[in-house]
């Protein structure tokens, strides 16, 4: 399917849209005050070692200690793949027969052999910072390049398993052996590398093994707490890891930024060079191309389909639950066949809003009943189609017989809600707040408290206009009774300033 990326660059931040069709499937944003982390390498320090855990704190120069799993640290050479591979190349695959050298097959060490306070040690980061928890690091470096990943500490050759001709896997295995450096090293090779022949992968390994010295020599040289190698900026990466001949056209809002992108294409990928281009509209690009409204859309709790159905997507801390609906299409004979038509059409877009919104973690989809396996067998096919296309590691489960779908997928950095969404100051993140007849019966107890140890003769209550409306339109016999009671008088105030559920009660 042809694909496109527009590169809207702010002020304060870029943003990048992946269209393909025409149709909005991923959004990458870089604040230039809040940089993405993900692939920095830093000389970091030990803070703390917990053998409970397994785990140890490093101090790398952030906020918050970065995390390191005893797994990341002294992991076998498959984990260590499956954590640090880029994105797009969560998949590799090992030469049939081939297995690691006896030093990438050891045993997990426990963390306290390994490690002490203090101790300084080379990290790269592998998960952003999320929520209230710190980056994760790992001590096995992985230095993407356009065709190659280096990784420096294992000594093996993999290939990305989207390249899926078993000749041109052969030939990518023979050609990167023979280029391999005299130090060692292991390298994946990525799905853009198909079809390359020596010169390209040349360069790639002369650029990612000079890159690795350097970081060597840094780590001997620099003080604590420092970064050795800072990953490009989001430009640099999409020229990188995005720009295929898939791509029939980048499109730049901004003067300095299409040069830059410019020179990065025409470094990394000179054959596709004429393909960025200088938005000069009036419109801004995002609106122009439908964009600005897509991204509104994915903030939104319910997603319409375009049959009339809908999907609703909820995020908890455990996991992220989405649900298809029949909504307003009722099919026209068969009520089976209308079931399987819809659930068909959510599968889709229940991918391209995991994509789009980058949800991570546990994800349960909860298509409408089916009573025939063969249509359950149906979506299910589907589903896995449609995730083929995702960058991120996916683990789908087969589907139920109530229709419900259980997966995992990897996420390294903050999902799009995270980034353009703060929890509500009134609601305090719940989604909800308390209803007026709540608020009311809640405001008569403290009334009621509150007299009983303090004098005056008049209760003043403080409340949003809203509520104050409830009170004197829904209320006024319980204010009544309420003067009757406490013996004195109540008067209800509004206050713009308070949120709905706030109020004050003051006693004069």
């Amino acid at each position: 399917m042809p694909r496109s990326i527009v590169i809207n660059a702010g002020i304060s931040e870029t943003r990048v849209a992946v269209l393909e069709g025409g149709v909005l499937t991923d959004l990458s944003l870089e604040r230039k005050r809040h940089r993405s982390i993900v692939g920095n390498v830093y000389k970091g320090v030990v803070t703390n070692v917990l053998p409970g855990m397994q785990a140890a704190f490093v101090d790398i120069g952030l906020i918050k200690d970065a995390f390191l799993y005893a797994g990341d640290f002294t992991a076998n050479v498959g984990e260590y793949e499956r954590l640090m591979l880029a994105e797009d190349e969560a998949d590799i695959d090992l030469e049939e027969g081939e297995e690691p050298p006896e030093r990438d097959r050891r045993e997990i060490s426990p963390i306290e052999d390994v490690l002490r306070k203090g101790q300084a040690i080379l990290v790269q980061v592998s998960k952003e910072s999320l929520g209230t928890k710190g980056a994760r690091i790992t001590s096995f470096i992985s230095l993407p390049g356009r065709y190659l990943v280096y990784m420096p500490q294992v000594s093996h050759v993999g290939v990305s398993r989207r390249i899926r001709d078993a000749g041109e896997r052969d030939r990518l295995r023979r050609l990167i052996k023979a280029l391999r450096p005299p130090g060692g090293g292991g390298f994946i090779i990525r799905t853009v590398g198909e079809g390359k022949g020596e010169e390209e992968f040349k360069a790639d390994v002369e650029f990612l093994v000079r890159l690795w010295q350097q970081i060597q020599a840094r780590f001997a040289q620099a003080a604590p707490r420092t970064a050795l190698h800072e990953e490009g900026d989001l430009i640099f990466r999409v020229v990188r890891d995005l720009f295929t001949a898939e791509v029939e056209e980048i499109l730049i809002d901004a003067e300095e930024e299409y040069r830059r992108g410019l020179e990065y294409a025409e470094s990394l990928v000179p054959s596709l060079a004429h393909r960025v281009h200088l938005y000069e509209g009036r419109e801004p690009v995002f609106e122009a191309r439908g964009i600005e409204k897509e991204i509104d859309k994915a903030l939104r709790r319910k997603v319409w389909l375009k049959s009339g159905g809908y999907l609703v997507i909820d995020q908890t801390e455990a996991l992220v639950s989405i649900d298809v609906n029949t909504g307003k299409y009722v099919g026209k004979r068969d009520f089976e066949e209308t079931i399987l038509k819809i659930n068909l059409e959510a599968v889709n877009e229940v991918v391209r809003q995991i994509r789009l919104r980058d949800l991570g973690g546990i994800i349960i989809i909860d298509f409408i009943d089916m009573e025939r396996e063969e249509h359950r067998q149906q979506v299910s096919r589907a589903l896995n189609r449609a995730l083929g296309e995702d960058k991120s590691r996916t683990n789908v489960l087969e589907i139920s017989e109530l229709g419900i779908v259980e997966m995992t997928r990897k996420r390294v950095r903050q999902g799009l809600q995270s980034l353009l969404m703060t929890h509500c100051p009134t609601c305090k993140g719940t989604g909800a707040v308390k209803s007026p007849a709540a608020i009311t019966a809640e405001v008569y107890r403290k009334i009621q408290a509150a007299v009983a140890d303090v004098g005056g003769q008049e209760v003043v209550i403080r409340v949003n206009p809203e509520m104050a409306a409830y009170f004197q339109e829904e209320e006024a016999e319980g204010l009544e009774l309420l003067q009757r009671r406490i013996q004195r008088k109540v008067t209800v105030q509004a206050v713009q300033t308070l949120h709905k559920d706030e109020y004050e009660i003051i006693t004069r």
